[in-house]
């Protein structure tokens, strides 16, 4: 068979997926068969990749989450390789946002999809602290795996899950993942690298896997203090500086691969897994193959791969209490660990990766039987009346048609207070990252160019005066328009003649074959803004009328509730931090019609860990930063924006530009 796998990931980040990816790719090269990874590129390719060919497309990291990358190849481009290449089937590794690119592309080649399910992304959600993301993720998962010829789980709970989503029981398959044995054995275990750690014969209990909310591993708090017992934390991740100083006497090795990891598995004496949303978890079976007994929540893969009083303990979900217990009953009783270890190594006979491949194999036949089923159904109906098809990401709605953004507006479309992943000093704001979304959609051969004119502390004066003429001057096609607050939190304003004044300057854009797009101003709901509602709202009405005639569009803010929310503005408590500007940016995308731009909004919800979030400070300290020295200015007559000047004054290409990428330059 010729194969194609595409991956939303792929080296040089290594994780479960692509570990998964590179033993199906040696399987299939043992076997004969033609493979091709289809994947983003995201930097240089080191290892051997079992004789595969490889497409690397254009990536940029999701914002503020450099690991996910967002491909900028639509499904024309992944359906000319799949056509080239003469797939036979195509495998989906962890599909979501390129998976589903793919999935559409393959449709029309009549070429089958095995989806494999691997990540519980709704589950992510909940950890990452946006529950609300979570049923619009679960539902484009649903559909994803509803559409796929076949879906592969990798547990008895996964596939529940799925059976929950509404995938048809006949198109799901169980397909455990495999474990290297000969890597990960009994005769790994080191007396010098435990000597290295245990001190006095402590007993070593040990969790491996990436240090994020979603693993759980604060939970290990709860087992710190046993007596006699060393916790060892083996990996690394965005979690790690908490975890540390959360767990001060713990050891932490940081992240291990290969035989290290292997050594490392093999010297605990007891492996703990606290994760509730694993949909298998390797590392669980990897301690197995090493004679380690577990303990692990009795929830999601772990149910599969766990024998309670054989080769280890399940606990009940959330009960500290019981998982203290269970390790409490392994650190004390030497030979408890060793009959449990003698058995775990027993439990994973048959699970090597050639047992696993050849699974996997039948799985791609029995998708291609599948769909040859289905297409034979498909012409025993051709005489009945056509249906209306569904809509496809790939051709619900066409690209965005601007090519030259030009930004107005004061400190917020500047992009104060978001500081994600830029050098210090240098802001990047809801309105880079539009640009970024707008730039994904268009083709290549016909990029988009930005430019931000806004500088903190103008008002709509300076938008009529100054930074609509510059938009027009820099023949914009877009404008997008957000600015007022300034004004309408100072004395004596009235909202109406305010609009007005901003409604002639739109006019005469919009006359110059500019599309608008005008943003209502907004605070965050607080007390003292209340004192401010009428004039928002009063403002806010107008600018509907102005949008209405004007041809303009509008994205009306009173609207969004999680804009107004206090936990995504900055600890000044005027601008938003990085997640309001993220939320703000997918918004207007929306509104635009951005392909894909709810999917990714929520994605980037649901995987970013933004420290930001969470930073509020106390009234004093509030009062002694931020409010005094605006008092001060305004005393002076002055304001935070004097003698500045617009950070993107002229057109740049987006993609050419890595300060736009939200990359440290400098």
């Amino acid at each position: 068979m010729k194969v194609a796998l595409l991956a939303e990931s792929f080296l040089p980040h290594m994780n479960g997926v692509t570990h998964s990816l590179l033993q199906a790719l040696r399987h299939l090269e043992r076997r004969g068969h033609e493979a091709l990874v289809i994947a983003p590129r995201s930097g240089p390719i080191e290892q051997p990749l079992h004789g595969a060919r490889t497409v690397l497309l254009p990536s940029v990291p999701l914002p503020s989450y450099p690991d996910v990358r967002v491909v900028l190849s639509g499904a024309h481009r992944l359906a000319a390789i799949m056509r080239g290449h003469g797939a036979d089937v195509l495998h989906l590794a962890s599909p979501f946002v390129l998976g589903w690119r793919g999935l559409v592309a393959a449709e029309p080649l009549g070429i089958p999809s095995v989806a494999v399910y691997q990540t519980d992304i709704p589950s992510y959600a909940e950890r990452y602290g946006v529950p609300g993301a979570a049923p619009a993720l679960a539902r484009h998962l649903a559909r994803l795996h509803r559409r796929a010829t076949l879906t592969l789980a990798p547990s008895t709970s996964a596939l529940h899950r799925l059976g929950e989503l509404g995938v048809d029981a006949d198109r799901l398959r169980l397909w455990r993942r495999g474990v290297d044995t000969e890597r990960f054995a009994p005769s790994r275990r080191s007396e010098r690298w435990r000597r290295g750690i245990a001190r006095d014969g402590e007993v070593l209990v040990g969790y491996v896997g990436r240090l994020a909310p979603e693993k759980q591993v604060e939970d290990l708090l709860a087992i710190a203090d046993l007596p006699r017992t060393r916790l060892v934390v083996i990996g690394d991740g965005p979690s790690r500086p908490a975890l540390e100083r959360l767990l001060p006497e713990a050891h932490f090795t940081g992240f291990l691969g290969g035989d290290a990891l292997a050594e490392a598995m093999a010297s605990l004496d007891v492996f703990v897994h606290p994760g509730e949303s694993e949909t298998f978890c390797q590392t669980i079976q990897e301690s197995l193959a090493s004679g380690v007994p577990v303990v692990a929540t009795g929830r999601g893969g772990p149910l599969d791969l766990v024998h309670s009083s054989v080769d280890g303990w399940l606990y009940r979900p959330g009960d500290l209490a019981e998982l203290r217990e269970r390790v409490r009953d392994l650190v004390g009783d030497h030979a408890k660990r060793r009959a449990f270890g003698a058995r775990a190594r027993h439990a994973v006979r048959g699970r090597g990766w050639d047992v696993l491949g050849d699974e996997l194999i039948a799985h791609y036949e029995d998708a291609v039987a599948t769909r040859a089923t289905d297409r034979r159904t498909t012409l025993d109906l051709a005489d009945r009346p056509p249906q209306a098809p569904e809509p496809s990401h790939a051709n619900a709605l066409p690209a965005p048609p601007w090519r030259r953004y030009v930004a107005v507006g004061d400190s917020l479309t500047e992009g104060l207070c978001d500081t994600s992943r830029m050098p210090a000093g240098r802001y990047r704001g809801w309105a880079d990252r539009l640009a970024m979304l707008l730039a994904l959609t268009a083709p290549a051969t016909d990029p988009v160019a930005y430019a931000n004119v806004a500088v903190r502390s103008r008002k709509v004066a300076d938008a009529v005066d100054v930074q609509l003429p510059a938009a027009a001057r820099l023949g914009a096609d877009l404008v997008t328009v957000l600015i007022g607050a300034n004004d309408l939190v100072g004395p004596r304003i009235d909202p109406g003649r305010l609009a007005a004044s901003l409604d002639a300057a739109v006019g005469r854009v919009r006359d110059a074959g500019s599309d608008v797009l005008l943003i209502t101003p907004f605070l965050p709901r607080r007390p003292a803004s209340r004192w401010f509602e009428s004039r928002f709202a009063a403002f806010a009405d107008r600018l509907d009328v102005i949008a209405r005639d004007r041809g303009a569009m509008l994205l009306d803010v009173r609207e969004l509730d999680e804009l107004v929310d206090p936990a995504v503005w900055a600890e000044d408590r005027v601008h938003l931090n990085s997640a309001g500007h993220r939320v703000l940016a997918y918004r207007a995308a929306e509104v635009l019609g951005v392909r894909d731009a709810g999917e990714l909004g929520l994605l980037e919800q649901a995987m970013h860990d933004d420290d930001s979030v969470d930073r509020h400070l106390r009234d004093g300290a509030w009062l002694v930063r931020h409010a005094a020295p605006w008092v001060l200015r305004r005393a002076r007559g002055r304001t935070a924006g004097d003698g500045m000047h617009p950070k993107h004054a002229e057109l740049t290409r987006v993609l050419d530009d890595p300060g736009l990428h939200g990359v440290r330059v400098g």
